[in-house]
């Protein structure tokens, strides 16, 4: 349209190229001239829905619940999930008061930042962090600052680097953990630390758990259960990991009483409601699915194990063992590669198609995810370390 131009403010960072989806549609490219690629870029598990939210769908579609929900999400599901986090995560919740479902965690995330956030705000984000956080948070107006989380001290997040980037300006920090793309995983003394600074130095917490139940050592826990956080710290799940349904959109804020009016409202303006009988899937999956949960976890926890034992035969690449989620994050600074220029290596070369360092904040790695076959993943490991021992070879 003549005299508008774009990006608008809001959109002047925001990286259109170079990111997952764009790797992920090169990759489908080269399958459909025939190459076989080994897909270890899309965080996605590779598991069925459980058949109890399937058959929790074909039921309320049979009684015809079909048409708009309550703002927050049917009363069924939103006491599913009060109950889950009272329960296992030790939180003060009330399906009314707190908590709002939502179209995935990628909607509970920019409903608590457009709520929260004024323009201008500082946005603290331990890196490597998920690539839509830069997105949402630009999105919202704000800034975006990287804490630096670095290899030496398993992707962590600690107090004393948090504490160099804070500033009169900062309004939120945002963690999530398990971290995609390193799988850390915060102790309760790293999240005690945390929160005593939270508290001393004023700001919001945003959590976000979508991968709390891939655990694989230490125990999960919420810092909004922690003393003096629950009016400071909003929760975000998901059904999409959890259960891989993905596809379903089904996610979950909770959030302060005081908040939740105006999450809501932000909500209602977005998407109005979750969808009403994907929430009726996902309230029976809370309810009967905890034994696919388990063999799913315990199945991503061998992949982890066959993962690291091929990279800790390659002495050119340095890695931490992930705790949790199912992603690895190599180290290939030595290799004389940018991360983008070894990924495109890796996949025009090799047929393995992985994820660039950069487009998480942290230049020097890669990130491989090991949500698919045990097969496909071993495959892809043999043809990685291949490609980094030719890329030695020519080097020297």
């Amino acid at each position: 349209m003549a005299g508008f131009q774009f990006p608008n403010s809001r959109m002047a960072d925001i990286p259109l190229s170079g990111g997952i989806r764009e790797i992920f549609s090169r990759a489908n490219e080269l399958e459909r001239q025939g190459k076989r690629i080994i897909h270890m870029e899309i965080g996605r598990p590779d598991f069925d829905s459980p058949e109890s939210a399937k058959a929790g769908v074909r039921e309320a579609l049979e009684k015809g619940d079909v048409h708009y929900t309550d703002m927050s999400g049917t009363i069924d599901l939103r006491q599913a999930i009060a109950r889950k986090y009272r329960e296992e995560n030790n939180m003060d919740v009330d399906a009314e008061r707190h908590v709002i479902v939502t179209a995935g965690a990628i909607e509970a995330l920019i409903v608590a930042f457009l709520t929260i956030l004024e323009r201008g705000d500082e946005v603290v984000v331990p890196s490597p962090f998920f690539p839509a956080y830069a997105d949402q948070v630009a999105l919202a107006n704000s800034r975006l600052v990287k804490v630096p989380c670095c290899i030496q001290h398993d992707f962590r997040l600690r107090a004393e680097d948090l504490e160099k980037v804070l500033t009169p300006r900062t309004k939120l920090l945002l963690i999530n953990t398990p971290n995609n793309p390193t799988g850390a995983v915060l102790s309760l003394r790293d999240l005690e630390d945390i929160s005593s600074l939270a508290q001393e130095r004023n700001f919001w917490v945003v959590s976000d758990e979508c991968y709390e139940k891939f655990l694989y050592e230490g125990e999960h826990v919420s810092i909004a259960s922690l003393p003096g956080m629950a009016d400071r710290s909003v929760t975000i799940g998901a059904a999409s990991k959890t259960w891989s349904m993905t596809g379903w959109r089904v996610g979950w804020l909770i959030s302060p009483s005081e908040m939740k009016p105006y999450a809501a409202k932000c909500h209602q303006n977005l998407t109005t409601c979750g969808n009403s009988f994907a929430q009726a899937g996902v309230a029976r999956a809370f309810r009967e699915a905890g034994s696919n949960v388990a063999s799913m976890v315990a199945e991503y926890k061998r992949r982890r194990e066959m993962v690291c034992m091929y990279l800790d035969l390659l002495g050119e690449v340095e890695t931490v063992r992930p705790k949790g989620a199912f992603y690895v994050f190599p180290s290939i600074g030595q290799l004389g590669m940018s991360s983008r220029e070894f990924c495109k290596y890796l996949l025009e070369e090799w047929g393995v198609s992985s994820v660039p360092g950069d487009a998480f904040g942290a230049e020097g790695f890669i990130r491989l995810a090991y949500c698919r076959s045990y097969e496909d993943v071993e495959e892809g490991m043999t043809r990685f370390c291949k490609a980094v021992t030719v890329l030695g070879r020519r080097k020297s």
